[in-house]
C-alpha cells in the first residue's frame, strides 16, 4: 500500500529515472565524470564562462595585505584567502558540469552561471567582516564557515518549484554530495524568502552553495542586495541598519510562497555505495559507413 509519505519518494524516483534515460542528460553525466577525473580523460576540463578572478587591492605599504570598505586583512591572512580561492577554482571544474546536469534533470533555469565564482574582493570583504564581528577568530576558522565561494541558483516557476527542488536536491545527494546546510526561509513572516543550501563535493571536499528560487524570490533578492550590503558595513549606524531591514522586509513581503515550499527539507544523504548507482552514459553506436 502506498501512503502519503511514500508517494512523493516514488514520484521523485520516477522523474529521475525518466530524466536520466534522456540523451542530453546522459551526455551531461559523461561531462560530470570527465570533469571529476580530468586526468583519465586525457585533458583538463574547464567549464565555459568561468569567472576570472579580480586583482585584490593591496595595502598602501605593499606588504601583501588587502583593504576595502574600511576593512583589511594582513599579508598572512590574505595569502590564506588567496589559497582558498585557488581551491575553489579547482573544485568548480567538477561541480559546474554536475550542476548543469541537475538543471536539466529538474527542468530548472540556471541563473547567473557566469558569476558562480565569488570574486576575490567579495570573499575578502566577507572574511574581514566576519573576523571583525568575532574578535580573536582566526582566518582558518572563518574560511571553514564559508559556503558560497562557489555558488549556483536554480529557478523554477511557482507551480513547479516544490517538485523541482525535490528532484534537484535528490539528484545532488545521489551523486554523493554531502548536504551540510539547508536554510528554508519560505515560512518566515519577514525577510529573505527562498532556500539556501550548501553541499560538500565528494571529489574536492570543497563546499559550494545552491540557492533554490522562483522568479519573484530571485527578483526580491536582487532588489535588496545593495540594501543588505550597506546594512553589513561596519560604519552603518543601528538606526540606518533598522531602516534598511524594514525596506528589505517590505520587498520580500510581496513574494508569493509556492505550495509546499515551507515544508521542503534536505534529502537523506546517500551512502557511498548508493552514490555509485546512477546509470553510466549510453555509448552511441558508430554511424554506418
Amino acid at each position: 500500500m502506498i501512503n502519503n509519505r511514500t508517494a512523493p519518494r516514488l514520484a521523485v524516483a520516477a522523474a529521475l529515472a525518466t530524466a536520466l534515460s534522456a540523451g542530453p542528460v546522459q551526455s551531461a553525466l559523461a561531462d560530470v565524470r570527465a570533469a571529476a577525473h580530468p586526468a583519465s580523460a586525457g585533458k583538463t576540463v574547464t567549464a565555459a564562462g568561468a569567472a576570472k578572478p579580480a586583482k585584490a587591492e593591496r595595502l598602501p605599504d605593499g606588504d601583501g595585505g588587502w583593504q576595502g570598505d574600511g576593512l583589511s586583512l594582513n599579508a598572512a591572512d590574505n595569502k590564506k584567502v588567496d589559497a582558498f580561492l585557488a581551491r575553489a577554482r579547482t573544485a568548480e571544474r567538477s561541480v559546474s558540469p554536475e550542476m548543469e546536469a541537475v538543471a536539466r534533470i529538474s527542468h530548472a533555469a540556471l541563473i547567473g552561471f557566469d558569476h558562480r565564482l565569488k570574486s576575490p574582493d567579495s570573499l575578502k570583504r566577507k572574511v574581514a567582516t566576519a573576523m571583525k564581528e568575532a574578535p580573536g577568530q582566526t582566518v582558518d576558522a572563518t574560511l571553514a564557515r564559508i559556503s558560497d565561494s562557489i555558488r549556483y541558483t536554480l529557478q523554477w516557476p511557482d507551480g513547479s518549484y516544490t517538485n523541482g527542488v525535490t528532484i534537484a536536491s535528490s539528484a545532488l545527494a545521489l551523486w554523493g554530495n554531502d548536504s551540510v546546510k539547508w536554510s528554508n526561509t519560505w515560512g518566515r513572516k519577514h525577510g529573505y524568502k527562498g532556500i539556501n543550501a550548501a553541499w560538500r563535493d565528494p571529489h574536492s571536499q570543497h563546499v559550494f552553495e545552491v540557492q533554490f528560487h522562483t522568479p519573484s524570490s530571485k527578483w526580491a533578492q536582487e532588489a535588496t542586495h545593495k540594501l543588505y550590503e550597506e546594512q553589513r558595513l561596519p560604519g552603518t549606524s543601528p538606526e540606518r541598519a533598522r531602516e534598511l531591514q524594514e525596506q528589505q522586509d517590505a520587498i520580500f513581503m510581496s513574494v508569493p510562497v509556492p505550495d509546499g515550499a515551507e515544508d521542503l527539507t534536505a534529502p537523506a544523504q546517500a551512502r557511498p555505495q548508493q552514490a555509485q548507482t546512477l546509470p553510466a552514459p549510453v555509448e552511441r553506436p558508430a554511424a554506418a559507413a
